[in-house]
């Protein structure tokens, strides 16, 4: 069993869910429960030695580009624009588990042909 990557995993989808849950039900300690986790997904994703690495860790990147500015903006009185942020950076994050689930795949068939 690889640890690294079942924390890294863990990591990319408990930032997509408390994505999702800031969303749903906005409010300052899911916004900044959600930036920490996808903070340390990002750090986890660097230096990885997937074959989908870079995307991965650009997409998680997006959603830290979204979600830090939405945190300065839902404290400075615009929970509306923070939204919007949020649900772009929900985007990213749903295109990360998708990355995650195709190099899951792809390492799948590479441990068969070994």
């Amino acid at each position: 069993m690889r640890y690294k990557k079942i924390i890294t995993d863990f990591f990319i989808l408990m930032a997509l869910t408390t994505n999702i849950s800031f969303i749903t039900s906005p409010n300052s300690y899911e916004l900044v429960v959600t930036v920490a986790t996808n903070l340390a997904a990002t750090i986890l994703k660097i230096g990885e030695g997937r074959v989908l690495s870079t995307e991965m860790l650009a997409s998680s990147l997006v959603a830290d580009l979204h979600l830090i500015p939405a945190l300065f903006l839902y404290h400075m009185g615009d929970p509306q624009e923070a939204m919007g942020l949020a649900q772009g950076a929900l985007a990213a994050n749903v295109i990360s588990v998708i990355i995650s689930i195709i190099e899951t795949i792809l390492s799948a068939f590479t441990e068969e042909e070994e």
